[in-house]
């Protein structure tokens, strides 16, 4: 019997959209019962800017990254990769729009 052969749908091509990085971190967070605002305190930025991120309306930068890396002992690549597929997703989009 041969083996079916399996090939990944590129993230762009989805239609349902990746998890945007905030909302790994926010189940990150309630997986340690740990706030924003300490999150924040730890990892040396403002309440502002993790909250934001949390709520979709900031990306992971790759200074974020490095910071979010070291507090949970990840590596920046896991952030900027969930930040990437997230940000090519949304361009895909973006040109079917305008039709590009």
């Amino acid at each position: 019997m041969k083996s079916k052969e399996y090939k990944p749908i590129p993230v762009w091509e989805r239609e349902v959209p990746p998890t945007h990085p905030g909302e790994i971190l926010r189940e990150i967070l309630e997986d340690e019962g740990l706030t924003q605002k300490k999150l924040a305190g730890e990892i040396g930025v403002s309440f502002r800017a993790v909250n934001e991120l949390i709520n979709g309306k900031r990306g992971i930068t790759p200074e974020m990254a490095l910071r979010l890396s070291k507090r949970f002992g990840t590596t920046p690549l896991f952030w900027i990769n969930l930040q990437a597929n997230y940000a090519l997703w949304k361009a895909a989009r973006k040109l079917e729009k305008v039709g590009a």
